[in-house]
């Protein structure tokens, strides 16, 4: 276990897993700024979607306090237990750590975080989504 959580994934592992596993979940930890002006990961051809669950809230940027209790909830809505796989993707793969951690105390056995997560570090022009991360691995996304 990678110190509160499962383990670290690739966003083709994630992929992959959500393809390979239909009880598998995705979470996009993200503020709803993100996920309204960058985009969200479009898992259409998989029949699912993503959970969309702030970790911390734009402006403030505040650690929700009910974050996982709100996992915990959704994930049961989905059919999930604490056995679920879940997948947890932020914008380059920091707020994720945080969230697989805390859903873990909360007790869910298999958490990840997507390493790079949706846009992944700056290139050397100082933009994201080109260098690693969901956008940059070709995976399909969409804007709201």
């Amino acid at each position: 276990m990678a110190s509160g959580y499962r383990g670290d994934v690739t966003v083709g592992e994630c992929w992959s897993a959500l393809s390979e596993d239909p009880s598998a979940v995705l979470v996009d930890v993200r503020t709803a700024a993100e996920w309204t002006y960058v985009g969200i990961p479009d898992l259409s051809r998989l029949r699912q979607n993503p959970l969309l669950i702030e970790w911390q809230s734009f402006p403030s940027m505040e650690v929700d306090p009910d974050f996982a209790a709100r996992v915990v909830v959704a994930v049961k809505e989905r059919g999930g237990d604490q056995t679920t796989p879940i997948y947890f993707l932020c914008r380059s793969g920091v707020r994720s750590i945080a969230s697989a951690k805390a859903a873990t105390s909360a007790g869910f056995e298999n958490c990840f975080n997507v390493i790079d997560g949706f846009e992944g570090p700056p290139d050397e022009d100082g933009h994201r989504g080109r260098k690693a991360g969901w956008k940059a691995e070709d995976l399909p996304w969409l804007q709201r």
